[in-house]
């Protein structure tokens, strides 16, 4: 009897679902229906749209995405601002026609204390004004200006890595619902062809109604499973959609390249120095520490003279002939000592260096902030990749569960609430198995992400 026994034993681990002999009289049920027959009507089909890989995602992002373009333009308005500053250290020029038709000894006599003669005249004439020297102010406003740019082109990386970072986190987010959705699909299947062969074995008088009642819970609870699934697939194209910059939802097919799982690194000391080294936040406060040094330096030479030079010339074809030339010209220079203005420059002095001190303390933080972000994301990349071995394990004891449970109750020796239950079991097992994966892979691009590293 023993090799007889181990004999039926290998014949029920070795299929699927057998059958009693007295119910291989049943006629074997229709196959299931295709994965795509258990999606709802109207809502996306798993590998029915268009491929879409990581790479393309994030090039469609950097081409479609309005915050990158902001930040772009952003940049292109501070190098507008450096021009505008540095302007003052460049001659100007102006072009002046005048028209004038006195009374005759006409003198402006009210609303100043002097009273210049006015004569009939018409003249064109160009005056130049160039600034000889402030003693450093100028200079320093364009050095201010100056950093301000290289900032804001190291806030505009920082917003593209950004969008990045949510553009990559949405697509390993609809991949992983893709994937939920095909094991939901695969869940329905398997309990759809239990049910159907409960049925014919109830109506063959082989197994009681209740054994159905049970069968036809569990199926309705994976129909259940993969509307959320499929709902959670939808929104995520949705959201991803958006992210790669359009306004309508796009029927793309997520794909990822399979990539094997590599641990973190040993040692997050080395990370978080990398991340202050390469993360652009840093390099963007960094400048405008600089740039409010060279602002607060500009403020404090106000009190500084400034010299500048002035010259005009013209040609006068209409005038008083017995007064005026008809040209004339001139160059004079000018400087200006500021003496006293209510302690005005004192007070824009202090306030820049107040935001000097203001910048110094943000630049602190954000190193804080940064040093923190680099080690939690680092310890949630080491917890998620050993989830990665425990999952695999209880999936496969799930199986395992499931086979056995499936193999008592073939045989009489359990019940239908123990097979459910290892239904149950082996669909959570899957579930968290497949979780495992994507989290771990953003928890890697996460950790890139605060290296300012390449994922």
């Amino acid at each position: 009897m023993r090799p007889r026994a181990l004999f039926l034993w290998a014949s029920i681990l070795l299929t699927p679902m057998p059958l009693l002999s007295q119910e291989q009289q049943i006629p074997a049920p229709p196959p299931p229906p295709p994965s795509s027959q258990f999606v709802p009507e109207g809502m996306p089909v798993p590998g029915s749209g268009t491929p879409l890989t990581l790479q393309q995602a994030e090039a469609i992002a950097l081409k479609n995405n309005p915050q990158i373009t902001i930040g772009k333009l952003q940049y292109l308005v501070s190098r507008q601002n450096v021009r505008e500053t540095r302007a003052a250290l460049l001659p100007s020029a102006y072009l002046s026609v005048t028209g004038v038709g006195a009374t005759t000894n006409a003198r402006v006599l009210a609303g100043a204390l002097n009273n210049p003669t006015v004569f009939d005249r018409a003249a064109v004439g160009v005056t130049v004004n160039q600034l000889i020297t402030d003693f450093g102010r100028t200079t320093n406003l364009v050095s201010s200006s100056e950093f301000e740019a290289k900032a804001q082109d190291k806030w505009a990386l920082a917003n593209t890595s950004d969008i990045i970072l949510a553009v990559d986190q949405t697509f390993f987010n609809a991949v992983e619902t893709k994937a939920l959705v095909t094991v939901a699909q695969e869940t329905v299947r398997a309990r759809q062809t239990f049910v159907d062969k409960i049925q014919a074995l109830t109506n063959a008088k082989l197994k009681s109604d209740l054994d159905l009642s049970f069968a036809s819970v569990d199926l309705a609870r994976g129909k259940l499973l993969l509307l959320e699934a499929v709902n959670n697939y939808d929104a995520a194209l949705n959201t991803l959609s958006a992210m790669l910059g359009y306004k309508d939802k796009q029927n793309f097919d997520p794909v990822e390249e399979i990539n094997e799982a590599t641990p973190p690194a040993p040692d997050v000391n080395t990370l978080v120095m990398q991340a202050m080294l390469q993360r652009p936040e840093i390099q963007a406060l960094q400048d405008q520490v600089s740039g409010a040094e060279k602002f607060s330096n500009a403020e404090h030479d106000l009190k500084k003279p400034s010299i500048s030079a002035i010259g005009v010339a013209g040609y006068a074809p209409a005038r008083a002939n017995q007064l005026l030339s008809d040209h004339y010209g001139a160059v004079g220079v000018n400087i200006n000592i500021p003496i006293f203005n209510g302690f005005y420059f004192d007070a824009r002095a202090k306030t820049a260096d107040l935001q000097t001190n203001i910048n110094r303390q943000k630049l602190s933080d954000t190193r804080n902030n940064i040093a923190r972000d680099v080690r939690n994301a680092w310890q949630d990349s080491r917890r998620a990749f050993e989830r990665l071995s425990v999952t695999q394990q209880l999936r496969q004891q799930a199986n395992l569960a499931l086979n056995l449970a499936q193999a008592r109750y073939n045989l009489g020796l359990g019940s239908i609430v123990e097979f459910t239950q290892a239904e149950l079991q082996k669909t959570a097992a899957d579930i968290e198995d497949t979780d495992a994966k994507y989290q771990y892979r953003l928890t890697q691009i996460v950790l890139a992400f605060t290296m300012s590293a390449p994922k």
